[in-house]
C-alpha cells in the first residue's frame, strides 16, 4: 500500500462524467473550481444543472465520446454500471483515454471496464472515500483510494490524482481486491448494521447516552443513500457475503451468551430458594 501518486507536472484536463448524479455534481465543483473544463452525459437530463454549472451536457453519447475528453469519469450507480458501459459506442472514442471509475466497489468496474473498453484506453480505478455530506466543508485528510489498473500515460493519470491531493486528500494507492477485503469489513458492515438499525425503528430518546447517539446517526446516515447503493455494495463486492454471515453468526453467539448467563442465574436463583425452604 502506497500513500503518495505520482510527482508529474499537472495539467488542465478536459473530463467528461457518465452519470451525473448528485455525486458527479459533487465532484465536478471541486474540479470546475481548480480550472478542469468539465462535460457530462446522463440517462436523466441533467442540462438545467449543467448550465448552472457551466459544463457542457451532451444527450447524444456519440457526441460526448467525441468530445476529445482527456478522461472519461464513470459515476453511475453501481448496479447500472455494466449496462450504461455496454451500451456506449466506444467504437466512437477518437482518441486514447484515462477512463476512471469512481464506485464505492472495485473489483467489479476494474473487470467490466478491462472487458468492453479498446485495449488502448488506460483504466485508473478509485474511490473518494467520503461524499456530499462528509466532504462538504473540504477533502482534507479525507481518505481516497486508486488502482493503477492499465496506466500508460502517466502525464494525464498523475494530473487527475493531483485533484485530489491539492485539496488535501490521503492518498491511498492499494489493489481492487484489497480495497474490496477492507471496504466489505467497514463500508458494508456499517450500512448493514444501519439498515437493521432503520428496520428495528431506532430513533432519538430523551435519555440518549452517546454511544446510542452514534447509532441513530449511522441509522441516519446509511439510510440516506439509496438501497441501490447498499444492493451494490453486497452483490458486487465477494467479500461482502461472508461479512454478512459473520453478523448473522457473531449475532447468534452474543445471544446464546445471554440465554446462557440468564439460565445460571435463575439455576442459581432457584438453588438459593431450595435452600432458604430448608
Amino acid at each position: 500500500m502506497s500513500s503518495s501518486s505520482s510527482s508529474l507536472p499537472s495539467q488542465t484536463l478536459k473530463i467528461g462524467i457518465v452519470g451525473f448524479g448528485k455525486f458527479g455534481q459533487f465532484l465536478a465543483k471541486t474540479m470546475i473550481k481548480q480550472g478542469h473544463t468539465i462535460r457530462a452525459t446522463s440517462r436523466t437530463d441533467n442540462s438545467q444543472i449543467c448550465d448552472q454549472l457551466g459544463i457542457s451536457f451532451f444527450r447524444d453519447v456519440v457526441a460526448f465520446l467525441e468530445a476529445d475528453n482527456d478522461v472519461i469519469l464513470i459515476s453511475t450507480s453501481i448496479l447500472s454500471l455494466s449496462e450504461v458501459l455496454k451500451s456506449m459506442p466506444l467504437h466512437c472514442l477518437k482518441r486514447q483515454t484515462l477512463f476512471v471509475d469512481v464506485l464505492s466497489v472495485k473489483e467489479h468496474p476494474r473487470n467490466v471496464l478491462l472487458q468492453v473498453l479498446p485495449e488502448e484506453m488506460d483504466v485508473l480505478c478509485t474511490h473518494p472515500m467520503f461524499g456530499p455530506e462528509s466532504g462538504k466543508n473540504g477533502w482534507k485528510d479525507l481518505a481516497f483510494m486508486y488502482d493503477k489498473v492499465r496506466v500508460r500515460v502517466e502525464a494525464t493519470c498523475s494530473s487527475f490524482l493531483h485533484i485530489f491531493e491539492c485539496e488535501g486528500c490521503r492518498m491511498m494507492e492499494m489493489s481492487c481486491e484489497e480495497h474490496d477485503k477492507l471496504a466489505a469489513r467497514s463500508q458494508f458492515l456499517s450500512h448493514a448494521i444501519g439498515r437493521i438499525l432503520s428496520e428495528m425503528g431506532i430513533d432519538s430518546t430523551s435519555i440518549n447516552t452517546k454511544s446510542f447517539e452514534t447509532l441513530v446517526k449511522l441509522k441516519e446516515s446509511t439510510t440516506n443513500d439509496s438501497f441501490d447503493l447498499f444492493s451494490g455494495l453486497f452483490i458486487h463486492n465477494r467479500f461482502a457475503q461472508q461479512e454478512l454471515m459473520n453478523l448473522e453468526h457473531c449475532f447468534e453467539m452474543v445471544k446464546q451468551k445471554l440465554l446462557k448467563k440468564m439460565n445460571e442465574e435463575q439455576n442459581l436463583k432457584e438453588s438459593n430458594h431450595g435452600m432458604d425452604s430448608c
